[in-house]
């Protein structure tokens, strides 16, 4: 079985550090959030703050999916509004088009957000074309937990020199 290339990986960890490492990135979301009924409450909120993103491959896993599209781990720390870390998995390829590729990405936090403990999924859906970035950082509908069970909202991804940026525009509902 052929395994990913070193060009192709060398491609795919140099997109993985432009959207960690270069230029400016914003994600363009819609929540998808219901309307809340009569006794719910919801109000959105704000959290900015920073993160830091550690980005490694991972080994292909014979016979499973294609060996051209590379897998990479995600470990992020969080601070500011948004304390905690979160963990995931990314899968990005790239096209014969030199600037072009695409990456999806599922990462599960942990920590606290506005001073309510709990977690949730984001997921991720990247291109870039021509060198530019078009991203979407959305909550996983339904994984909320703790504190955090309800949540929803979207992921605004900033990135001035080497510094990692988010603000996150959250709703929780709050059923009583």
């Amino acid at each position: 079985m052929k395994f990913i290339s070193c060009k192709t990986f060398a491609f795919i960890a140099v997109f993985c550090l432009m959207l960690g490492l270069g230029g400016l990135v914003h994600a363009q979301t819609r929540s998808g959030a219901k309307k809340p009924h009569k006794k719910e409450m919801v109000m959105t909120k704000i959290a900015k703050g920073t993160f830091e993103v550690k980005v490694l491959p991972l080994a292909a896993e014979e016979a499973v999916g294609d060996p051209t599209i590379g897998r990479l781990s995600l470990d992020k720390t969080f601070s500011g509004d948004i304390e905690g870390t979160s963990k995931g998995q990314m899968l990005g390829a790239q096209t014969e088009v030199e600037g072009s590729a695409g990456y999806v990405a599922l990462e599960r936090f942990n920590g606290t957000l506005g001073g309510k403990k709990g977690g949730f999924a984001l997921q991720h859906l990247g291109t870039m074309q021509g060198g530019k970035f078009d991203l979407t950082v959305i909550v996983v509908p339904g994984s909320g937990t703790g504190e955090l069970a309800g949540i929803s909202g979207k992921m605004k991804i900033i990135i001035e020199g080497k510094k990692h940026f988010y603000e996150f525009e959250y709703s929780l509902s709050n059923s009583k």
